[in-house]
């Protein structure tokens, strides 16, 4: 398995919204705001990666190599 997840139901993405805004004081709600709207989708998926980078997400996070991963 490669270790790659992809953010796609709109539940995830909901409650990860809900964390970051309790945890997270720079977290950026209006690109939350565009992922919130477009997941769901069947044509619309996000990786962990990029939830991090376009929101400033704190929970989750995408780490590259060998043992890298989800965290």
């Amino acid at each position: 398995m490669s270790g790659f997840f992809v953010m796609g139901l709109r539940n995830t993405v909901v409650f990860l919204g809900i964390w970051e805004r309790v945890h997270n004081p720079n977290f950026n709600y209006g690109e939350f705001a565009a992922i919130k709207s477009q997941s769901g989708l069947k044509s619309y998926k996000i990786s962990v990666k990029e939830w991090g980078e376009k929101t400033n997400a704190i929970g989750i996070k995408a780490t590259a190599g060998r043992y890298g991963g989800n965290r």
